[in-house]
């Protein structure tokens, strides 16, 4: 079974410690917590503060998916935040590596996301590694956008990469991920399947978390 990771990105704020218990209560495996500072993407959506208030209620894995640019100088803010898992673009990394190294160093988890144009060979010299592969499969930025197709082929272009070189690395699904399509992308070799706006507007979020972790 996929591990479920719905996004705070989708969550009512008016009510996010109602969603919280939610999602401690469902079957998810991890809160996906999205940050954008609107200018790595266009938009701007939370930060330090909600991540730390969140962590208070959490029982569960904190994801962290930084769409920011820079995001070496606050790698120690988001651990103490309570992050378990840390993302962060390669297209925002020239010093990737070392980025990779402090988020080790603080304890936590590493990932890199990747844009849909950016190819899978990008990750070659790193993927021994990570922990995690956050694959972007929307354009970056805003919740609610259609899952590109593409990706089920840079799914198993990285699941071969992973075998290759013996990586540990979790491939993670961010972006359009449907009760329809979900089957299909676990299948590609999806290990983690974020899902928001297909959570969040659901009759039952709760039971939507079920259906989509029974696939």
């Amino acid at each position: 079974m996929p591990l479920i990771a719905p996004s705070l990105l989708s969550a009512d704020f008016l009510n996010l410690e109602r969603d919280v218990d939610m999602i401690n209560s469902s079957e998810a495996d991890w809160f996906h917590l999205d940050v954008m500072d609107g200018r790595f993407v266009p938009n701007i959506s939370f930060g330090l503060p909600v991540i730390a208030a969140v962590n208070r209620k959490a029982t569960k894995t904190l994801d962290v998916h930084l769409m920011i640019v820079e995001p070496e100088k606050y790698i120690g803010e988001f651990a103490r935040a309570g992050a378990n898992y840390l993302s962060v673009h390669i297209e925002a990394c020239p010093h990737l590596h070392r980025a990779i190294q402090m988020i080790h160093a603080e304890g936590m988890k590493a990932g890199v996301a990747i844009n849909p144009h950016t190819p899978i060979a990008t990750l070659e010299d790193v993927i021994a590694d990570i922990d995690l592969v956050c694959m972007m499969s929307v354009n970056p930025g805003f919740g609610g956008q259609k899952f590109i197709p593409h990706t089920l082929k840079k799914i198993a272009q990285l699941k071969a990469l992973i075998a290759a070189t013996g990586s540990k690395a979790l491939i993670e699904i961010d972006g359009g991920v449907t009760l329809d399509n979900a089957a299909t992308i676990v299948q590609a070799g999806a290990d983690v399947l974020v899902a928001g706006n297909t959570v969040f507007s659901a009759p039952d979020p709760a039971e939507m978390i079920q259906k989509l972790k029974s696939i």
